[in-house]
């Protein structure tokens, strides 16, 4: 819990070096960061495996990303080796780990990189910001943690901190150009990318959205929130409108042989470059009518797999069928038993198998 200051106290300035030394002791152990012991030994953060982490990391936890990055870097060790990687390898490694635009724009920007740059990541932001899939804030976090930048890094943990520190009213998203000029202010020519990652851990492990370990923080006697006494109402938001329901169809379709009938989704879209169920569009209202993707006994299911994304929440109802060995297949491929992996499908598809799965496994799958 926080402590309230006493009103008339005088609060001295927040200062880089007091939020150093507090990550000299507490940095979190990242699998893609140069402890700040090892860094002032002269030890440097390797750019692809930053890289990888800040485009994971976008709009994603860090103990979700954790599993998905050891797995890359393992599969791929190097951008030049990932960007030979087949982009349906790339997609099913991606695979519920959502916003699949990212993992796109990963094997674009990775490509690039091993073609135009020689497998050398560029150093400044401008130069980072002219690559696929990398912003402001990527290329900013970049710059400042592989090449010690001091490149103003401004993500969703920073902005809370620094809305509290200045006690800032401004709601989200109207508060970023006066959040990013009021880190801009405080970021440090000296150790800015260590700097840059102790603002992150500040916010993920002390500054958290609810119950902030106040008590614990190196820039406590700073803090204007703190004073109020109410710190968790900062940053306020604007209130978001309603997200729409959409509503669709999936066709799940097996084989004699136990071979499922999936297909590539069309690159541009959500979900672009994924396997998928064949499907109707998703629209507004009740879900679309629409011809099966091939003849067959089609069953609906009771139930339906519910999902949501950025803008809307889908309700996709479920139609199940056994098929022949020969039956004519218009669109997608048969997925032999073998090869077919549930992880690898986007989320939402993933939950509507786990619903059909017991009706295939009760009609004598």
């Amino acid at each position: 819990m926080c402590e309230t200051a006493a009103t008339s106290q005088p609060l001295p300035a927040a200062r880089a070096e007091d939020l150093l030394d507090w990550y000299d002791a507490h940095a979190r152990d990242l699998p893609w960061r140069v402890p700040p012991a090892a860094r002032k030994a002269g030890a440097r953060p390797d750019p692809y495996r930053v890289w990888l982490s800040e485009i994971m990391l976008q709009q994603t936890t860090v103990a979700a990303v954790r599993p998905y990055f050891e797995r890359f870097t393992t599969r791929w060790k190097t951008v030049e080796s990932l960007a030979q990687a087949e982009d349906s390898d790339l997609m099913a490694a991606w695979a519920g780990l959502g916003y699949y635009a990212r993992a796109r724009n990963l094997m674009k920007c990775a490509r690039v990189i091993a073609t135009e740059h020689n497998g050398i990541f560029p150093g400044t932001e401008d130069a980072l910001r002219a690559l696929p899939g990398i912003g402001p804030y990527t290329a900013g976090a970049i710059a400042a943690i592989v090449f010690d930048r001091p490149a103003v890094v401004v993500d969703g943990n920073v902005e809370r901190v620094m809305a509290r520190l200045y006690d800032i009213e401004t709601p989200l998203p109207d508060a970023k150009p006066e959040l990013t000029a009021l880190a801009a202010g405080l970021t440090p020519q000296h150790r800015p990318g260590d700097y840059a990652q102790a603002v992150m851990d500040l916010g993920a492990t002390i500054c958290t959205p609810r119950n902030p370990a106040c008590g614990l923080c190196p820039w406590r006697a700073a803090c204007r929130g703190r004073l109020t006494g109410d710190p968790v109402r900062l940053p306020r938001k604007r209130r978001k409108p309603a997200k729409p329901i959409r509503h669709g169809v999936v066709y799940l379709a097996r084989r004699a042989d136990g071979g499922w009938l999936l297909e590539t989704r069309p690159e541009s879209g959500l979900l672009g470059g994924m396997l998928g169920w064949p499907g109707t569009d998703w629209t507004d209202g009740a879900a679309p009518e629409a011809a099966p993707p091939l003849a067959a006994d089609w069953h609906a299911l009771p139930g339906e797999v519910r999902h949501t994304f950025t803008h809307f929440h889908l309700r996709l109802a479920l139609r199940v069928a056994h098929v022949s060995m020969d039956a004519a297949l218009p669109i997608g491929k048969v997925i032999a038993a073998a090869a077919f992996d549930p992880a690898d499908l986007p989320t939402v598809m993933r939950k509507a198998h786990d619903l059909a799965r017991p009706w295939f496994d009760q009609a004598g799958d």
